[in-house]
């Protein structure tokens, strides 16, 4: 007889792996469905993570998946979900399960609730140069990565409004800031006066490449030739969904905004869209770190646990009425 789950997190980062401890230690019987590929494996610590600050992302995800071995109740596989269903009918505790899951192999599992942390995948501006230096010299978040480029000359690629946000928080990290906005910087007189304000530099001149050793980053190219010393590029990204599967399955989604154009639609609880279906960290639109994702992850768990809980009670409840 096939096995129904209590929870399947599809998905083993941190909003994952996270969910799964606090199911696990609340005897929920919960599997883990992992494709990897997580977006921070490029950088080489996490930053602002407390207890785990600096840490290599792939050594915090062995840990965390090591921690999970303490409870009898969770399984982690490594495999990609590609289809999934909701079917109607289930009654939560003892009947037929709400949902099931294809796995690329061929092997499908069912559950009553699912919870999706599937993450995103970060679509960086085209410019050469960027890939070898993602998540170092090169990117989206200072508060991950501020601290490791901390004192050099910086620069961020953007214009308008958002390049104005981004290029005055990142002050913070250094007193010698460019906005490159890579033609016409389109800014307002306010804004305008604002980077002045804020000592910022702005270059309109188009930005051909960046330069330097392997992953680190001396300079920024312009197209004419001439170089600009930087030593760490805020450039910024858009979020889209790695899985289809909440399509599948019916959630709704966010509508598009500055940073995601696809994120899972979720209530204050994690709650999505359809019922017994949940989501947290990236794909649910959570602000992107580490931290955020392993908070979203554990509060989200604490739901699913509360709403099989309810499920369980009424279900025993509506079994015992007379008649």
């Amino acid at each position: 007889m096939t096995k129904t789950w209590d929870c399947i997190i599809v998905g083993g980062g941190a909003a994952g792996l996270s969910a799964a401890l606090v199911l696990g230690r609340a005897r929920r019987s919960t599997l883990v469905l992992d494709a990897g590929g997580q977006s921070n494996r490029a950088a080489h610590g996490i930053g602002g993570m407390l207890g785990a600050d600096g840490r290599p992302p792939a050594d915090y995800y062995a840990a965390g998946r090591a921690e999970l071995t303490a409870y009898p109740a969770v399984a982690v596989r490594d495999g990609e979900v590609v289809r999934g269903e909701r079917i109607e009918g289930g009654d939560g505790e003892a009947g037929e399960a709400r949902f099931a899951l294809e796995l690329a192999d061929g092997t499908r599992e069912t559950a009553r609730r699912v919870l999706l942390a599937t993450g995103m995948d970060y679509r960086r501006p085209e410019l050469d140069g960027i890939e070898q230096r993602w998540g170092r010299t090169v990117f989206h978040c200072p508060f991950c990565h501020g601290w490791e480029v901390r004192e050099r000359p910086l620069a961020v690629l953007d214009r308008g409004a958002s390049g104005v946000h981004r290029a005055t928080l990142l002050r913070a990290w250094s007193d010698d800031v460019t906005l490159l906005a890579n033609g016409p910087a389109e800014l307002s007189d306010e804004e305008a006066a604002l980077l002045r304000g804020a000592g910022v530099t702005v270059e309109e001149r188009p930005v051909a490449g960046l330069v330097g050793p392997g992953e680190e980053l001396t300079a920024v190219r312009f197209a004419d030739g001439a170089e600009r010393p930087c030593g760490g590029l805020l450039v910024p990204v858009t979020l889209h969904q790695r899985s289809p599967l909440a399509v599948q399955l019916g959630a709704a989604l966010h509508a598009p905004n500055p940073l995601t154009d696809e994120a899972i639609e979720v209530d204050p609880q994690y709650n999505a869209s359809v019922p017994g279906l949940h989501s947290a960290g990236d794909a649910a639109g959570v602000m992107p770190s580490v931290a955020n994702a392993v908070a979203a992850g554990n509060f989200a768990a604490a739901m699913v646990v509360g709403g099989l809980m309810s499920d369980r009670v009424a279900g025993a409840a509506e079994a015992a009425a007379p008649g």
